[in-house]
């Protein structure tokens, strides 16, 4: 009976770990995952939206463009907030400013 108290005292003896070392391991496991997202999801997002929002404030008359419903016209009014697009002959229409999805560079055109 002392031979099996004694291994029993040791084998617990054994793992004497302290549990703030512990759960600060376990938490620096995320910090690479948390890394990855930011550097594949994140970052690439933020990038894409801060061209779209300069492009946004770039436009001027006579621009061609597409919309996000894939409509293709040439800008003739703009405002803070809404855009006039000519698509046809006497047809114009009104977008949101943030409905243009693309500036289109024509042919010879450098932008």
């Amino acid at each position: 009976m002392l031979w099996t108290n004694a291994f029993a005292q040791a084998a617990t003896g054994a793992k004497n770990y302290d549990p703030n070392i512990q759960m600060l391991l376990s938490l620096l496991q995320f910090v690479p995952i948390f890394l990855i997202l930011y550097l594949l999801l994140i970052r690439p997002q933020q990038q894409r939206q801060k061209k779209l929002n300069e492009m946004l404030k770039g436009l001027k008359k006579g621009d061609r463009v597409v919309t996000t419903g894939g409509i293709i016209g040439t800008v003739v009014g703009l405002d803070d907030a809404k855009t006039t697009l000519k698509i046809a002959d006497d047809v114009r229409v009104e977008f949101t400013r943030s409905a243009v999805v693309q500036v289109l560079v024509e042919e010879g055109k450098s932008k």
